[in-house]
């Protein structure tokens, strides 16, 4: 029996724009509008923005809230100030990675953790089942209607929109004095925000951010833009099987905090090395673009892993990609090739990101 695909509060919207609607993480979402090069340009030139209600929204309180999230999640929550949010991640026992996420501190004792999508519900049953005593963990997710405006114009749009309210810095978190959430954080390299409102005041404000300006950008392009950064996904370029460290992304590790979730295996890794690392690589030649699970071959003709996550570059007009090699093929100008159904095409591995920004 199929699962029912869920839909987002910002559908009709979408229609109306003549979207094009796909199946992602469980959710219907617009991959689309007009084309992913348009869209992916709008982001990176002047201001784009994507329907992100998909993502999940917790909540947590209490007086031990930010120790016990310190145990769960691998970067240091205790850090953070009032109103500050940071990239972080929460483990299995075997420091394989459950999900990424952003927690934002929005009180002495209360949090706001923002999760992916397709791991809203075993997120939530995973910190249900550790969750300490005199802790609230609420999963306000369908609640919310979310939106991520992004693009160097993205903050005089938000002044358009609320003269009376101020955009906070980045990695920041404020409300409106409508009580909307706006957290300066991103998933393109461009600056932006993202939007949290009522679900049921959702269009409204989405017709508001594209009336100031803003263009309706699908998945398509969010996926190239994050790319050309080196962002990783959840579900391809991070998994249970592959820990922080094996990705590249010990900056958001804190193992000096203290204990937390997969920590003794991080440590050795920190210190002792890996087996693998998740490369950057480019094509050397134009090229049908990559593929998730499509072969790298070394030169030698020997597989040596596949694609997590592959493009054709808006930006750069060349095929990127990244995926989990061995160490001794990690090393940036590692010559190489990606296996495109039978074609090998050239290929060196390259340092994150793949776009230097100005």
């Amino acid at each position: 029996m199929t699962e029912e695909v869920k839909r987002t509060p910002l559908e009709a919207a979408h229609l109306a724009l003549g979207g094009k609607l796909v199946p992602f993480a469980g959710w219907l979402m617009p991959i689309q509008y007009t084309s992913i090069l348009n869209e992916h340009a709008a982001v990176r030139n002047d201001v784009g923005i994507f329907d992100i209600s998909h993502m999940g929204q917790f909540f947590v309180t209490g007086s031990a809230s930010c120790a016990w999230l310190n145990r769960m999640l691998t970067n240091n929550v205790a850090k953070l100030g009032l109103g500050e949010g940071q990239y972080t991640l929460m483990l299995n026992s075997s420091g394989g990675v459950i999900d990424d996420l952003i927690v934002y501190r929005t009180g002495e004792s209360t949090f706001l953790l923002v999760v992916n999508a397709s791991m809203i519900d075993e997120d939530f049953s995973w910190l249900q089942e550790h969750l300490d005593d005199g802790i609230e963990l609420r999963n306000e997710s369908d609640q919310w209607a979310g939106m991520a405006v992004q693009g160097p114009n993205s903050a005089a749009i938000f002044q358009a929109i609320f003269p009376e309210d101020t955009l906070p810095p980045r990695n920041g978190f404020a409300t409106t004095a409508a009580g909307a959430i706006v957290c300066r954080t991103g998933y393109t390299g461009e600056d932006g925000f993202e939007f949290f409102c009522p679900a049921e005041e959702g269009i409204a404000a989405w017709d508001k951010f594209l009336d100031a300006g803003a263009k309706p950008c699908g998945l398509g392009a969010r996926d190239t833009l994050r790319l050309e950064m080196g962002y990783p996904l959840n579900g391809n370029d991070l998994s249970p099987n592959r820990t922080p460290i094996e990705a590249g992304l010990g900056f958001f590790v804190d193992l000096e905090k203290g204990d937390f979730t997969g920590r003794e295996i991080l440590a050795s890794q920190k210190t002792g090395g890996t087996e693998v690392k998740l490369v950057g690589i480019q094509y050397l030649e134009k090229g049908a673009p990559p593929r998730s699970h499509y072969p790298v071959v070394s030169q030698t003709g020997n597989v040596i892993g596949e694609v997590a996550s592959g493009v054709l570059s808006p930006t750069l007009m060349t095929g990127i990609a990244m995926a989990y090699l061995p160490s001794e093929f990690a090393k940036p100008g590692t010559l190489l090739s990606i296996d495109v159904r039978g074609k090998l095409c050239p290929a060196q591995v390259v340092k994150k990101p793949f776009l230097k920004k100005r």
